[in-house]
């Protein structure tokens, strides 16, 4: 077994937060047969001893990097193939070029950006990079929705539902105290708030399953709730690029939480929709045929797992071959797409409702 290690790519996860100890380390012990955590860092030593230790048991090597010194040690690490970024949204960006700078395959935790001129600036910087052999560095960014079997699997059935007539996106969030983000700075700082960040999401979901960009959209935001940042609603009038229309209603925080995208077709209907079955977490699918039969399936949450696999298959495979192509669905060009969707939705409500182009990619 421990020849078998040495002979495993290895990455370093930045950031000790929430997500990093709640998803990265889980996922990466998922699939320590794959790829070997080398380190952690954070801005303080104590936090990343702390994070260090839940990554024991499966990385008993692991090292614990932090400060300036800690990141330039990763930048200068040959052994260190890839790095995940799951960092505060406000410095994601600046310190992921600095890892592709120095030849290292980066996931960055979503959101792309905190805006469609950050994610223009920053493709334009990692363009210019050059293509260091054997291969040019990967940018991907974590968005796990593209993963998940649901849409994976929802997205194959759109045939089957015809032309599309129209589509719902509905979100009412859970965006309470108890929610362990819920006291997130970073995200309560963030242009848009909790929509923004929580946004890439549902937006990745729907450009997912169509399979159509969002041209233009029309919409209103409010401040309702004042424990939250604003604003913590939106609703939105939304055309894709083949011409469907559709509708996108986001609460942050709903006293009955529900998160289903629901397209209606001249010969069907697919519908996803978060729920829980047999104890486990993830999506109801139900695809309603020409008949009027109705066949549902339910797919658990496996998204952020899926996506690391990719990940670091494509970071291998790259090593090997300088040709290689990425996992599109990881793309950094996908998840500013995203963001340029949401923020058209945030610009066309600061201007009353008025029709906003969505920035192109």
């Amino acid at each position: 077994m421990a020849g078998d290690g040495e002979l495993l790519p290895r990455i370093a996860v930045v950031g000790a937060g929430i997500f990093a100890r709640t998803q990265y380390i889980p996922r990466l012990r998922e699939i320590s047969h794959l790829v070997v955590l080398k380190a952690i860092w954070s801005r303080t030593q104590e936090s990343a001893e702390a994070a260090a230790e839940l990554a024991r048991d499966f990385a008993p090597g692991i090292e614990c990097k932090w400060g300036d010194a800690g990141l330039e040690e990763i930048m200068g690490d040959p052994s260190i193939l890839g790095v995940a970024v799951v960092l505060a949204g406000q410095v994601q960006v600046e310190l992921s070029l600095k890892m592709l700078k120095a030849g290292k395959h980066v996931i960055q935790e979503k959101p792309a950006s905190g805006s469609s001129t950050e994610a223009e600036t920053a493709l334009s910087v990692y363009n210019s990079f050059p293509n260091k052999l054997p291969c040019k560095p990967i940018w991907a960014v974590g968005e796990n929705y593209r993963f998940e079997p649901a849409f994976v699997e929802s997205s194959k059935l759109m045939d089957d539902i015809g032309d599309m007539m129209n589509i719902q996106v509905i979100v009412e969030g859970s965006m309470n105290s108890s929610n362990p983000y819920f006291n997130s700075s970073w995200r309560r700082n963030f242009v848009g708030g909790f929509i923004l960040d929580m946004g890439v999401h549902f937006i990745a979901g729907l450009r997912m399953l169509v399979g159509s960009e969002v041209a233009t959209v029309s919409s209103i935001s409010r401040h309702v709730d004042t424990d939250l940042p604003p604003p913590d609603n939106i609703c939105s009038l939304f055309q894709l690029e083949n011409g469907c229309a559709g509708v996108l209603v986001f609460a942050v925080k709903s006293r009955s939480p529900k998160i289903l995208w629901r397209v209606d077709g001249t010969k069907g209907t697919v519908q996803i929709e978060r729920g829980v079955d047999g104890g486990k977490h993830g999506y109801q699918v139900l695809f309603s045929n020409e008949s009027g039969e109705c066949q549902k399936t339910f797919y658990p949450f496996c998204g952020v797992h899926e996506e690391l696999k990719a990940f670091v298959h494509d970071m291998v495979q790259a090593s090997k071959d300088g040709d290689h192509k990425a996992e599109p669905r990881s793309s950094y060009v996908e998840g500013a797409r995203d963001v340029a969707v949401l923020e058209a939705m945030l610009e066309s409500s600061a201007k009353q409702g008025a029709m906003v182009q969505v920035k192109k990619f």
